[in-house]
């Protein structure tokens, strides 16, 4: 399998060397060990620090799609209403997810390179009356950042709806602040600021959610419930991955001695010479306003004369890897991925040294 020395992908994400030592330890059993159980329970209080809570985190293994579907069938029975908050492909996902498991579902959608407009979100909440309002912080194939998390929560609250939102490409590269912001559940994945594979799924849920929760007792592999006790109890609901928790320790541990403050200044660093780099060799950027450009991910229009699998081929040819779009905007719009590890103003520069190369050669 070819690799490439200059990642700039929008996900997974290269691993550090000190992520991989300590996937590469060996360990007992992460079922009956109590080594293993106060591991867990390190990289909660890890997690807490990290996107501001003092509500429960849950570290379940598999992808961050897992939890998507996991936090809607947890808190949704068929009929029960959801409103999807979109300014993207996995904004408008929950919507789409939401009617799978019979539940009604409106979208309040903004262009994909905008934002959400909060006060629209209000008037379809208080017209709809949804029992969960679900946001996307970081909308990764656009490459924006949602500015009005806050908003939203105060708006769930208003009309007594759970708040959701996926933050798993924004957290870690820009404050997510999950309690001052009314956030009910918090989704977060492995593969992107953290730098992990994608083998780990984070939640973090509020005493709202956990009543809703029991309500509904959803019981299948994505269910919340079996993990309330596993702190007391030291009892997995099933057997739960030592080695990625050992990763995961690491990853959080590397951001926590950084300093949050710190991390994201290198994440607004990283971002905006990505932007200036791209605007200076007459590339678009995908937003409408810069403002809404997101820390972790910089999305531009793929440029004319040009499609993207060309494109693709020329740039990974000089061992640069960068990232194509999904749905609308496939072939019109790639991503450069400057994300945790990758948050390097160095390995940026030399990323746009060749895209800039590449484009000259045309």
């Amino acid at each position: 399998m070819k690799t490439y020395p200059i990642a700039l992908v929008p996900g997974p994400t290269s691993i550090p060397q000190r992520v991989r030592d300590a996937w590469n330890t060996d360990f007992g059993s992460s079922d009956l060990e109590g080594e293993f159980f106060e591991l867990y329970a390190d990289n909660q209080k890890l997690v807490r620090r990290l996107l501001g809570t003092k509500g429960d985190v849950v570290i379940t293994l598999g992808e961050a799609m897992s939890i998507l579907w996991g936090a809607l069938k947890c808190t949704l029975k068929p009929g029960d209403r959801l409103l999807a908050v979109a300014s993207g492909l996995f904004g408008e996902g929950f919507a789409d997810m939401a009617r799978a498991i019979g539940a009604e579902a409106e979208l309040c959608a903004a262009p994909h390179d905008q934002t959400p407009d909060f006060k629209k979100v209000r008037e379809a909440a208080l017209r709809f009356r949804p029992k969960v309002i679900t946001a996307v912080h970081c909308e990764t194939p656009s490459g924006t950042l949602t500015p009005c998390i806050k908003e939203l929560g105060e708006i769930a609250r208003e009309v007594g709806a759970l708040f959701v939102v996926d933050f798993v490409s924004s957290a870690g590269a820009a404050a997510v602040d999950v309690d001052e912001n009314g956030i009910d559940i918090g989704l977060l994945g492995s593969q992107k600021v953290l730098s992990m594979t994608p083998s780990l799924s984070i939640s973090t849920l509020s005493d709202r959610a956990w009543k809703v929760i029991e309500e509904v007792r959803y019981s299948g592999y994505e269910a919340y419930l079996p993990w309330r006790e596993v702190p007391a109890v030291h009892a997995m609901p099933y057997t739960h991955d030592w080695q990625a928790m050992a990763g995961l320790h690491a990853a959080l541990s590397a951001i926590m001695e950084e300093g949050l403050e710190h991390a994201y200044d290198r994440h607004e660093r990283a971002a905006a010479l990505c932007r200036r780099r791209g605007r200076e060799m007459g590339l678009r950027l995908f937003p409408l306003d810069e403002a809404v450009s997101s820390p972790s991910v910089t999305a531009f229009y793929v440029p004319e004369g040009w499609t993207w699998e060309a494109l693709d081929a020329a740039l990974r040819a000089r061992g640069l890897a960068l990232g194509g779009n999904y749905g609308s905007l496939a072939g019109r719009v790639f991503r450069v991925g400057h994300m945790g590890s990758q948050a390097d103003e160095a390995l940026v520069a030399r990323g746009m040294d060749v895209l800039k190369d590449v484009l000259k050669r045309r």
